[in-house]
């Protein structure tokens, strides 16, 4: 069974090229013609797929088409419908299973009247339900879209049938009840793998008798959460964040307080905000039979696991888990930054991992133990291929990070693609088109949006993306990714409770990267669409005029776009 990061298609008769990223829970297929450009009436490609144990074939649906009789798309198979990219992420419906997913990608022509035909097919087999490294470290993602077609098929159409699905505000997380009879099914799509992972630990957590279990919470208003926590007696110690509006009167982390003081006893429950916050979403399991550590941006709560984008990263081993043990315990002795800047959990911590470059540093950071001047550097000065992110507060945030992400994006010497939760004032984004725009992911729900995504529903107001990582170098040895809570702004490193992880491992970076990826592409053809009537959104065919192009003609013409393509498939 293969775990590395990608496999390829292995015909030498199909007439392009196929690599198969491996993410978690997802696949990134990336394809590429092989000799000069297609056909010009090549119209796009085929996606298929068989589960693990699995003998049929089943199609990716396109939710774009040709033409229809009532003058709007429709959702089709590809294979009359094909996909007009050269790389498609891929949720297959049950990415828990066991195995490998096998993939079918053929090339699909377009004559003259409109027939469709076949070319020669590229396959390839990958696993995407196992554990990013087996037994080592295990990223997980929530899906976060909640704004999509999927959704809105299946869950809720609008914000009035998300009330069913969550809590107006986050201070009514704590009673809220759910009342749509497809909640938990909801529940496990929107969460994902952070959630079942999440679920997973507190399991084990609670099954490990003699475990003993530290944790670390910011947004913290799930009460399945809290009622598991409470299971565990007084093995458990927690600090929970009291920065505004968490110590308020009648909040859901004032609530779980009090709930976790009666299982665990006062004196195993304390409030504190550091400089300015307890920002770490921490859990970690140091028992006889488990030892993991769970770390990454999501929080415990409803908007954290449903509502956003995330990760949930764990990690297992003695070694591993030593340095979040550490560093709970001197969060638990300080009272402030100057009680924690100087402690060896603001040095760089190995984690341990035979075979995995991985280590983690905790803030507040003194003024001569700041890491963020040594992310910058290695962004702006070391990458040499890439750099893809996903950063929450972009637009808040000021310094040698945001001084890296402009100067990379705005050169080119590198690939660069990324994403903030709004809008970033005197930073541009680079977009696939070659053009230079800002990316808005909250504008996409205003007025401007045509049907039918004006309808969807945004999971109530704040942010939506709320990642805080960095891939570079992907697809080299090199490889490497910065994530956890860390907002890698000046505040989170010199003031707020924080975790920073580096870990320098194809696997991992390469999950990271079709996270990146997947995120980009939805919300960049949300701006496309804002440019036309969603009426006339179809499939291009072959050109027949003159001045016609081809679907392709910018990923062969545009500079980016021609980076964009060989990237990934080479």
């Amino acid at each position: 069974m293969s775990d590395g990061p990608f496999v390829v298609g292995k015909s030498t008769k199909a007439l392009f090229s196929l690599k198969v990223h491996r993410g978690k829970g997802m696949a990134l297929l990336a394809m590429n013609w092989k000799k000069g450009k297609p056909p010009l009436d090549f119209v796009g490609f085929a996606i298929e797929y068989k589960e693990p144990g699995d003998d049929k074939f089943q199609a990716v649906s396109n939710r774009l088409s040709f033409d229809s009789p009532d003058g709007k798309p429709k959702k089709s198979s590809s294979r009359v419908a094909p996909i007009q990219k050269w790389r498609w992420v891929h949720f297959p419906h049950d990415s828990h299973s066991e195995g490998e997913y096998h993939y079918r990608i053929t090339p699909v022509f377009m004559n003259d009247r409109d027939e469709l035909s076949y070319g020669d097919p590229q396959e390839a087999s990958i696993a995407l339900g196992s554990e990013t490294v087996a037994g080592k470290l295990d990223v997980n993602f929530t899906r976060g879209f909640i704004s999509s077609q999927a959704f809105v098929d299946t869950y809720a159409k609008n914000d009035k049938d998300m009330s069913a699905l969550l809590p107006a505000k986050a201070d009514q997380g704590w009673n809220f009840k759910p009342t749509n009879p497809k909640a938990q099914e909801a529940y496990t799509w929107m969460g994902f793998e952070a959630w079942r992972v999440m679920l997973q630990l507190l399991d084990e957590a609670i099954a490990d008798k003699k475990a003993q279990v530290c944790m670390v919470a910011y947004d913290f208003n799930h009460p399945e959460v809290a009622e598991k926590l409470s299971k565990l007696g007084k093995r458990l110690r927690v600090i929970i964040d009291d920065s505004p509006p968490h110590p308020d009167k009648g909040s859901s982390e004032n609530h779980i307080a009090d709930l976790l003081k009666k299982s665990a006893g006062a004196d195993n429950v304390k409030r504190q905000h550091m400089g300015q916050l307890q920002h770490n979403k921490t859990l970690v399991i140091n028992g006889p039979k488990v030892k993991a550590a769970l770390c990454g941006s999501t929080n415990f709560a409803w908007r954290g696991l449903f509502v956003q984008n995330n990760h949930a990263v764990v990690v297992r081993g003695a070694k591993a888990i030593q340095p979040f043990v550490d560093a709970f315990e001197q969060y638990w002795a300080s009272n402030n930054p100057a009680d924690f800047g100087d402690s060896p959990s603001t040095k760089w911590n190995d984690l341990g991992l035979t075979g995995v470059k991985a280590k983690v540093t905790f803030s507040p950071h003194s003024t001569d133990r700041q890491v963020l001047p040594e992310l910058a550097d290695d962004i702006a000065n070391k990458a040499t291929s890439s750099v893809l992110y996903s950063l929450a507060f972009l637009g808040m945030t000021h310094g040698a990070l945001r001084d890296a992400i402009t100067k990379v994006t705005e050169g080119n010497k590198l690939f660069v693609y990324g994403i903030a939760d709004k809008k970033v004032g005197g930073i541009n984004l680079q977009k696939t088109d070659g053009n230079i725009a800002p990316v808005n992911p909250q504008a996409l729900t205003g007025k401007d949006v045509p049907e039918p995504f004006k309808s969807e529903p945004t999971g109530g107001f704040g942010t939506r993306m709320h990642h805080k990582f960095v891939v570079i170098d992907f697809d080299k040895p090199t490889a490497r990714v910065y994530f956890g809570s860390n907002n890698m702004s000046i505040t989170a490193d010199l003031k707020n409770g924080e975790n920073l992880v580096l870990v320098q491992d194809r696997r991992v970076a390469t999950a990271f990267m079709i996270e990146a990826l997947r995120i980009f592409d939805h919300y960049e053809f949300r701006i496309a669409a804002t440019k036309t009537k969603i009426g006339k959104l179809f499939l291009a065919k072959p050109p027949r005029k003159k001045g016609e192009k081809p679907w392709w003609d910018k990923d062969y013409t545009l500079k980016h776009r021609i980076r964009d393509r060989e990237l990934f498939s080479k």
